[in-house]
């Protein structure tokens, strides 16, 4: 059997963001004598929980092979800490990835410079401009991107990397075959031609709100460092930037508003001791003595770098309209949209919800009305329905569901 089957059978027993560094190092980075190894034997290490051990033990390997043949038969690499494309900086933390399937070049998981950028989803024209020029800058330099490949700064950042035909890496919250926010489609697979997109999860494992924190600690922690552009005071971006300082890396942040709520976290992060970005010269400066010999460009970037891309990006709105044509599907007329079923795998208050919507715009405070569910239990819902891109936000806090 394939050593890296045993992998993926560890993965899916201990399930992702499991701290198993210790146990992998107790038995030499090799993964089938874990699996040789007895019930009582691994429990007596004291390193797993009792609870842990039966379930990693009571995971079918014949699964395990299933989902190793699933991703070679889609064309889709399995890569694992024993593999030579396995990401060098992922390696010292506690709960490492024990497998990530990639889509694209798996070669570019080995480059040493790589810098993450997440931010808002609903990021401003300022936001979304900074992140790409930063990213273009970044990119220019010989480092690799990574993020999320959200809409709004992660797209941003991805774009940036492209711009310079430089490498960028998108990290996924479900499996590769999920249909997961198809509007950004265009631009995974331009990821794909230029770059890779990678997860931790088994081939079409869905979305959920647990697989994206999960998904941050891979963005942090394959990174030297993370830029948070735009944050709100609850950001997702914020859980990344924890993650990044709990393993060691470094974190960054992009001076926002002083009176918008749009930057309240990022603004936060500098308060409480993130290196302020200004210019790509900030990030540039914490990395050139100790990697110099690996930047293809020695030299500081000019004053106004930042400015420069960024303006290039705001104001080019021909470029800017031939995206946003390229990368959304063309509506369907009004008469032609119809609701489909509510997916199996939605919790049942986001099945009441999205059944009770429809294609015309709702407001929030009649869908908690009418589905008899908290103020809090709603907003959860929607945001489950927002991930799997069945609903769209309006203006005025009012939704509809997604025919496309």
């Amino acid at each position: 059997m394939n050593y890296d089957v045993y992998w993926i059978w560890m993965s899916c027993g201990l399930g992702a963001g499991t701290p198993c560094l210790d146990l992998i190092s107790y038995y030499e980075w090799n993964p089938y004598e874990i699996y040789a190894t007895s019930h009582n034997e691994l429990f007596k290490l004291d390193i797993l929980t009792k609870r842990q051990v039966e379930k990693l033990k009571s995971f079918p390997i014949e699964e395990a092979q299933k989902m190793y043949d699933t991703a070679l038969n889609n064309g889709w690499k399995v890569v694992t800490p024993s593999s030579e494309y396995y990401p060098l900086q992922l390696l010292t933390i506690q709960n490492l990835p024990l497998v990530l399937y990639v889509e694209g070049d798996e070669t570019i998981l080995t480059n040493e410079l790589m810098i993450s950028i997440v931010g808002a989803r609903k990021a401003s024209d300022y936001g979304n401009g900074v992140a790409r020029a930063l990213s273009s800058a970044m990119s220019s330099v010989g480092f690799t991107v990574v993020s999320g490949g959200a809409l709004g700064i992660d797209s941003s950042a991805h774009k940036g990397a492209l711009d310079e035909n430089g490498a960028t890496i998108c990290v996924l919250g479900c499996g590769l075959g999920t249909k997961y926010l198809m509007e950004n489609k265009p631009l995974r697979d331009k990821i794909i031609s230029n770059g890779a997109i990678i997860t931790e999860f088994p081939p079409y494992y869905p979305a959920s709100r647990m697989t994206f924190p999960l998904r941050n600690r891979i963005i942090s922690g394959m990174s030297l460092g993370t830029i948070v552009v735009e944050a709100g005071e609850r950001s997702g971006s914020l859980i990344t930037a924890r993650l990044a300082l709990e393993q060691g890396r470094d974190v960054f942040a992009v001076p926002g508003d002083l009176v918008s709520s749009s930057f309240l976290g990022t603004n936060n992060l500098i308060r409480y001791g993130a290196i302020p970005v200004f210019s790509p010269n900030d990030i540039l400066e914490t990395y050139r003595s100790r990697y110099y010999d690996k930047l293809d460009n020695k030299n500081r970037f000019c004053d106004d770098e930042v400015l420069q891309r960024t303006q290039k990006y705001l104001t080019n709105e021909e470029t800017i309209i031939a995206e946003q044509k390229a990368e959304q599907p063309k509506p369907e007329l009004r008469e032609e949209k119809v609701k489909k079923e509510a997916p199996a795998y939605l919790t049942e208050n986001a099945r009441r919800i999205y059944d009770f919507l429809g294609i015309e715009p709702v407001h929030i405070d009649e869908i908690i009305s009418a589905c008899g569910l908290t103020t809090e239990k709603t907003l959860s819902a929607i945001t489950e329905l927002e991930i799997y891109g069945l609903v769209t936000q309006h203006s005025g806090r009012r939704y509809t569901i997604n025919t496309d």
